[in-house]
């Protein structure tokens, strides 16, 4: 199957007092996505995760009509593009009841190695996933353009915001810049969102997370020792 569909009805859990879908829960929906129609196409965990591969976000974006509200069914398509290289370009679309978009968002994947924590060359381990060449995608993320913070504060990676790779897991991010910010509070939605993982911040690793807001624009930043960079996020309302 070149295309993957799932549908969803909006649950409690999924959303938050505005009873609109949680960023973080949008993204957990297409990286799940991702995942299980990366095993449909035989790239499975047997070749992957028991090999002592993880799949990662590298980078990751979306632009958003609207979120989907509690007790709203919707349903998510997701399929590959072409393997460049290394990186695994995965698209997204996510439709409501009358079929119409509501967002749309796409994400490059690659493979990392368990001991250390690098690059895995998918061709030297004979992992392949054919993309679909006939559907035409939301272009892919571009890197997150770096930006001065005015605020800064240290962020101790809890165990209980990590994943199975071991490292916090991509959608926290999003709530830690959705916490910070009045726009989010005060019930406002964003119209775009971007992601750029450089790193990874491992349980109990500090991370010095930067933060600024100007008008409708939400940046943030993190590094940990040696001033390595982990991440850039930025938000448009």
């Amino acid at each position: 199957m070149s295309v993957y569909e799932k549908e969803y009805k909006i649950l409690s859990c999924d959303v938050d007092m505005f009873r609109r879908l949680r960023l973080s829960r949008l993204f957990t929906f297409t990286q799940e996505a991702a995942i299980a129609h990366t095993e449909q196409l035989g790239a499975g965990r047997e070749k992957t995760l028991d090999r002592g591969f993880l799949w990662v976000v590298t980078m990751q974006h979306a632009q958003i009509k609207r979120l989907p509200e509690y007790d709203e069914k919707v349903r998510l398509i997701s399929w590959p593009g072409e393997t460049m290289h290394v990186m695994f370009p995965r698209y997204y679309s996510l439709l409501d009841e009358k079929d119409e978009e509501i967002v749309c968002a796409s994400a490059l994947w690659m493979l990392m190695d368990v001991g250390t924590r690098k690059m895995v060359f998918p061709d030297d381990e004979g992992i392949a996933i054919k993309g679909d060449a006939t559907r035409i995608g939301y272009p892919l993320p571009r890197p997150v353009k770096p930006e001065e913070t005015d605020k800064s504060f240290l962020y101790k990676v809890p165990f209980g915001s990590t994943d199975i790779n071991g490292h916090l897991t991509n959608t926290k991010y999003f709530e830690l810049a959705e916490n910070l910010t009045d726009l989010s509070c005060s019930g406002k939605v964003p119209v775009y969102v971007c992601a750029e993982y450089s790193g990874e911040a491992r349980f109990g690793e500090e991370l010095n997370i930067g933060y600024s807001q100007k008008e409708n624009e939400v940046y943030l930043s993190g590094t940990k020792e040696e001033k390595k960079k982990v991440f850039k996020l930025k938000m448009t309302y």
